[in-house]
């Protein structure tokens, strides 16, 4: 496969735009993010720049991974968050470990079954294990996502049984999945 996996750099923050963007049209994005289109198209390029910059590469609180075509083209993405032990957490609760939080996974529909997507969570994974120093990675996945499911248990992720409401729907959840250090 000749996609380069790779963390983005500080200077790419019209492309970290153009991908989120494309990713916020796909037409599972309401089961996937939990922003619209029409949100994102309407912040500044100010945003975009320092959205950039703080998930660059050599930032140690988040890392945005990309999958890069060889015509140079971004096909993918996943960020990984560093949750610290004893803040906080999305869940209400105080957060026990240190842990990584994987968050905007996308790959455009054109090049999913690839490997691409095992690809980026492959290094994400390795960064949050090596360099950030996380001792367990965790995720949340919209109940009515199958597909996204099913690759988050074939990795290795396993449901915790904690959930979230999903706003504006009574019957879904959000449904939180681990993976522990190997």
């Amino acid at each position: 496969m000749k996609h380069v996996i790779r963390s983005i750099r500080p200077d790419e923050w019209p492309e970290v735009k153009q991908l989120r963007l494309d990713g916020l049209r796909d037409p599972v994005a309401h089961l996937a993010f939990l922003e619209t289109y029409e949100n994102a198209v309407g912040r500044p390029d100010s945003f975009w720049q320092e959205r950039t910059a703080g998930a660059a590469e050599g930032v140690l609180e988040r890392q945005q991974v990309v999958a890069e075509a060889p015509d140079g083209r971004w096909v993918g993405s996943v960020v990984v968050l560093v949750e610290e032990a004893g803040e906080k957490g999305i869940l209400g609760s105080v957060n026990e470990v240190r842990q990584g939080h994987l968050v905007g996974v996308y790959v455009r529909p054109e090049v999913r079954g690839q490997g691409l997507t095992e690809r980026l969570f492959a290094y994400a994974l390795d960064w949050a294990w090596e360099v950030a120093g996380v001792d367990r990675v965790r995720l949340f996945v919209h109940s009515r996502n199958a597909r996204a499911e099913g690759f988050y248990r074939k990795i290795g992720f396993v449901p915790t049984g904690e959930t979230l409401p999903v706003e504006g729907d009574p019957v879904a959840r959000e449904l939180e999945f681990v993976l522990k250090r190997p």
